[in-house]
C-alpha cells in the first residue's frame, strides 16, 4: 500500500506538511450560524479540512433513558445524561450538510464526514465527499466499513479502543471490500484523554504493520501532543475545535479555540521541515557555520625554516587554515617561508612529508 495518501489533489504522508482536521462535532451548539463561523475561524486559522459527524439520535441508539441507556461514569464530560439526549444535542441536521460543506469548499478547505451507519454513508455519497473517517467507536462494525470501502474513497480510521486483532480485521475487510488509500489514526477514547495513555510510540509500529500513513486522532488539551505526535511521524493530526471553551459545547473542555488551533497548524508545520532526512552536516546552514570551526594558525611570526611548535601554531578561530586533526603531524616540519603571525596554515607553506 502507497505511503502517500490523496484525497482530492492534496498528498498526505511523510515529506508533506501535516493534514490538519478541525473537528467540528456538536459544539455548533445547534446553531447553523455558529457552525458556519466555525467553518470561518477554521480557515483563517490555515486548517486543511473541516469534518462534521453524520448521525441522528435514533442511528446511534435507542430513545431511552435509564439503566444502560445512561451515563454513569462519574468522571466522564457527560455524567448523567442519556445516550440518546447528548446525541439529540451533538448531531449535525442532515439539512445543514450541503450548506456547511460548500461554504468550507469555498474558503479552500476539503469538507468531509463520520457517518455512522450505511444509510449515513448513502447521504454522504449524495453530496460527493471526497473520504471518509470511521470513528473509534464504529471501528469494529465490519458492515459499516465495508460499504465505506465500496466507495472506493480514502478511508481515515481512528483506533481509539482496537486490539491489534481488532483493527487486523477492520483494515483486512477494508482493504478487501476495495479500500486503496487508508490512514490510521491513533486515538485514545477518553474525554478529555490523559497524555499518560496516548501512547504515542504507537505511530511507528502501525505504519509498519500496517504499511499505510498515520496520524493522531487528539483529544488531548492543547497542542502539543499533535506536536509530538508530528515529530514521530504523524502526517495528520485531528482535533475537536471551538470558538470560546467559556461558551460550552459538547466537547468544549478538549477543543482547540482558533488561536490553539493557529498555533498547532503554524508550529506543526515547523516541525514537519525539521524532520527532514537523515544528514550528516551537510546543510546550507552548517557550510556557513564552518566558518567559525576551529583550524591551525600560526600564533606569531614563523621564520623561513624554521619548525613549527606548540610555541608558534595553535589550533584557533576560524576555521580557513588547516584541520586541528593534523596539529600533531605538523609538529617538527620546517615552513618553506616566512609566515606572519595570524596567517591559516596550509600545506603549500610547509615542508612536510607523511
Amino acid at each position: 500500500m502507497s505511503n502517500v495518501v490523496k484525497i482530492l489533489d492534496k498528498p498526505i504522508g511523510l515529506g508533506h506538511e501535516p493534514f490538519v482536521i478541525a473537528e467540528l462535532s456538536g459544539n455548533h451548539q445547534q446553531s447553523y450560524s455558529l457552525a458556519i463561523a466555525m467553518i470561518d475561524a477554521a480557515a483563517a486559522a490555515g486548517v486543511d479540512a473541516i469534518k462534521l459527524q453524520t448521525y441522528t439520535a435514533d442511528s446511534m441508539t435507542l430513545d431511552l433513558h435509564e439503566n444502560e441507556f445512561v451515563i454513569h461514569e462519574k468522571d466522564s464530560l457527560w455524567h448523567g445524561q442519556s445516550l440518546y439526549s447528548l446525541y439529540q444535542k451533538a448531531a449535525t441536521p442532515y439539512e445543514w450538510h450541503q450548506g456547511l460543506f460548500d461554504h468550507a469548499k469555498a474558503l479552500g478547505l476539503i469538507a468531509f464526514s463520520s457517518p455512522f451507519d450505511e444509510a449515513a454513508v448513502d447521504f454522504l455519497e449524495t453530496l460527493n465527499v471526497p473520504c471518509y473517517k470511521v470513528a473509534s467507536f464504529e471501528n469494529t462494525d465490519i458492515p459499516l466499513i465495508k460499504r465505506i470501502a465500496q466507495t472506493g474513497k480514502p478511508i481515515i480510521l481512528s483506533t481509539g479502543m482496537a486490539s491489534l486483532e481488532e483493527l487486523e480485521l477492520s483494515v483486512s475487510a477494508a482493504r478487501n471490500a476495495g479500500c486503496k488509500e487508508l490512514i490510521l489514526l491513533k486515538c485514545t477514547s477518553a474525554y478529555p484523554s490523559p497524555p499518560e495513555d496516548i501512547n504515542l510510540a504507537t505511530l511507528a509500529d502501525l505504519q509498519d504493520r500496517f504499511e499505510c500513513v498515520v496520524g493522531l486522532s487528539d483529544h488531548t488539551t492543547g497542542i502539543e501532543i499533535s506536536l509530538a505526535a508530528i515529530a514521530l511521524g504523524a502526517s495528520v493530526v485531528e482535533k475537536h475545535f471551538v470558538m470560546n471553551r467559556q461558551d460550552g459545547g459538547v466537547d468544549a473542555e478538549f477543543s482547540l479555540e482558533p488561536k490553539e488551533l493557529e498555533l498547532l497548524v503554524l508550529q506543526g508545520k515547523r516541525v514537519a521541515q525539521a524532520l527532514g532526512q537523515v544528514n550528516y552536516g551537510n546543510t546550507k546552514s552548517d557550510q556557513q557555520a564552518k566558518y567559525y570551526r576551529r583550524s591551525i594558525y600560526a600564533s606569531r611570526d614563523i621564520e623561513k625554516g624554521e619548525s613549527l611548535s606548540s610555541n608558534n601554531t595553535k589550533v584557533i578561530r576560524p576555521g580557513l587554515g588547516l584541520a586541528p586533526k593534523y596539529f600533531d603531524q605538523l609538529q617538527g616540519c620546517a615552513s618553506k617561508q616566512f609566515i606572519a603571525k595570524g596567517t591559516p596554515l596550509s600545506w603549500d607553506l610547509i615542508d612536510a612529508e607523511f
